[in-house]
């Protein structure tokens, strides 16, 4: 593990595998560094991989109180570290990716955008105040994610809850960042990716943010869907940051 040190004093743990031109990972709700491990086992024979815990999750700090800005900063000091680099940004973590200067391309795997949903921002934010962490992991995934109320029951008394209610309070962080309405034009060259067998609100939520970042919408066949599938999109990013 590596640490880096962002601008507000908060400290960033970070994992680098491979060789070749770095690629750092920017992640969603519920992800921490080890979120992508197969997707970066497939990578680092081309490139080194920067996979790293956002503020607030794993092994990394968490200055109070949150702003977008501030864990911007978080990624411009990675891509300080470890000089102009390819970023990969992943469901919420593909929205924080937007904000990076340095950057050589972008590759953002089903962006969400819902700025409909700000009061589920208050609501969690009012439940994790609450010490009711459980709730919050709850109100996610059946208001933002969409699962069944039965589906959740059951998720609550799987041996992983733990964990999730442990990066509860980030939930408020991706939500900020998924409802923030507006999305500038990206800087250099963005390619949007979307499962062909994902929920069909984040197959338009990825050309919308295709469209507005004046990026390439593709879709990732072989039975993509939320959940990437490393055997699908490794080539697919492979391409995109080899191409010229």
């Amino acid at each position: 593990m590596n640490t880096v040190t962002s601008p507000d004093g908060t400290k960033i743990a970070y994992d680098r595998a491979g060789a070749g031109p770095p690629i750092i990972f920017v992640t969603g709700a519920f992800n921490d560094r080890s979120t992508c491990a197969a997707l970066v086992k497939l990578l680092e024979p081309k490139f080194t991989v920067i996979t790293y815990d956002r503020r607030g999750r794993g092994d990394s700090g968490d200055t109070l109180p949150y702003a977008i800005d501030r864990e911007a900063e978080d990624l411009e000091a990675l891509i300080t570290e470890v000089g102009p680099a390819y970023v990969f940004g992943y469901s919420s973590g593909a929205r924080l990716a937007l904000k990076a200067t340095g950057v050589r391309k972008f590759a953002l795997y089903e962006p969400p955008y819902e700025p409909q949903n700000t009061t589920l921002v208050q609501e969690i934010a009012a439940l994790i105040a609450e010490g009711r962490r459980g709730d919050a992991v709850e109100a996610f995934q059946t208001k933002a994610v969409g699962l069944h109320a039965d589906m959740v029951a059951q998720i609550r008394q799987s041996p992983y809850f733990p964990a999730l209610e442990a990066m509860a309070h980030t939930l408020v962080y991706d939500l900020m960042l998924t409802t923030e309405q507006k999305i500038e034009p990206a800087r250099v060259p963005a390619l949007v990716l979307s499962g062909a067998e994902t929920w069909p609100n984040l197959t338009e939520t990825a050309r919308i943010v295709a469209e507005r970042t004046g990026g390439r919408h593709e879709i990732v066949p072989a039975g993509a869907n939320h959940h990437i599938e490393p055997e699908t999109v490794a080539p697919v990013l492979a391409g995109w940051f080899t191409q010229d």
